[in-house]
């Protein structure tokens, strides 16, 4: 219609502003310019996924150093009709700060996301080693709460650039024990069809086991291993249902649409009694898969056609 303007779309992420999720969110094409909805969890912004209130929303979901979010994993193994479309990627560097005039000898209470202290602990246990940890929601969060005399909190471990946003003083720098962390965060959207390959994808799903028997998770993965597909995440989270019943997040090189991919997650229904596809999606590092000339796409198309041959009766089918 002439003169209409498109929809704006609506982004829910962990807040507020200056958090890493929004660090990722910047690094989304189609969310510039569009509404930023920052959130107190994780199960909120998913929320507002699956209630329409937003377009999509972006979370973490794994670290180089604590390996996978768990509460993430969980929540999309058990919330339906959500689909990764995208996957980005966050250096995670931190700093501690404090109102302008704190001392490093008067600190006592340092607060900070949980996954974040872990990864500042070393330094801080070092540095300031009769400190207590109060944890907070986010690192951004934590260096609000500085402001909250009642949260008693001397100082803050934050993500660098929190003094634009908070009248705060950077007391160190780099306090972090390992500068090549990343943190890998994805677009999670309602359900929607699957995007075409780009050469450099990522298929994640979520899988349980038919049965608790020796040798179960062996045939589970040599559904992809039987074709070429390798696997850069495997983790497994319990069901919660009772004792010893797992369920594994799964993330394999390719896209559904390779023919590759697509026999490995035939195999993977009809062996396992829940599968959970999570999407197929362009990876964040752009990394191509090295596939052999055995599982290319025309490889597999050729069995195929052999197959309906013999079928057939056709001289094709008679190799």
């Amino acid at each position: 219609m002439p003169g209409s303007q498109t929809p704006t779309r609506r982004y829910s992420y962990l807040g507020p502003a200056g958090t890493f999720t929004e660090a990722a969110l910047k690094q989304v094409p189609e969310a510039v310019g569009q509404e930023w909805c920052p959130v107190a969890n994780l199960g909120e912004a998913l929320s507002d996924v699956v209630s329409g209130s937003s377009d999509a929303a972006v979370i973490a979901i794994e670290n180089s150093i604590d390996g996978g979010v768990t509460v993430a994993q969980d929540a999309l193994a058990t919330i339906p009709g959500l689909r990764i479309v995208g996957e980005y990627l966050v250096p995670v560097r931190f700093v501690l700060v404090a109102r302008p005039g704190t001392r490093m000898e008067n600190i006592n209470v340092v607060s900070g996301h949980p996954v974040a202290y872990g990864q500042c602990r070393a330094w801080l246990d070092d540095q300031i080693p009769r400190h207590r940890h109060l944890p907070a929601t986010s690192n951004v969060q934590a260096a609000a709460d500085l402001f909250d005399s009642e949260k008693g909190i001397d100082a803050a471990i934050a993500p660098p650039g929190i003094e634009e946003h908070y009248d705060v003083e950077v007391l160190a720098e780099g306090i972090a024990e390992n500068p090549d962390a990343m943190t890998r965060f994805v677009l999670v959207s309602r359900t929607v069809p699957v995007g075409d390959p780009t050469g450099a994808d990522k298929t994640s799903l979520i899988v349980e086991l038919p049965e608790d028997r020796a040798g179960s998770l062996l045939e589970l993965l040599e559904q992809f291993a039987t074709r070429g597909v390798n696997l850069t995440l495997l983790a497994s989270r319990p069901i919660g249902d009772r004792m010893g019943r797992y369920r594994f997040v799964i993330d394999a090189e390719g896209h559904i649409k390779d023919e590759r991919v697509a026999d490995a997650l035939l195999g993977v229904k009809r062996f396992s009694p829940h599968v959970v596809f999570l999407g197929s999606y362009p990876r964040a590092d752009r990394i191509a898969a090295t596939t052999h000339a055995v599982y290319d796409n025309d490889t597999f198309r050729d069995a195929r056609d052999w197959l309906r041959g013999v079928i057939e009766g056709t001289p094709d089918g008679s190799d």
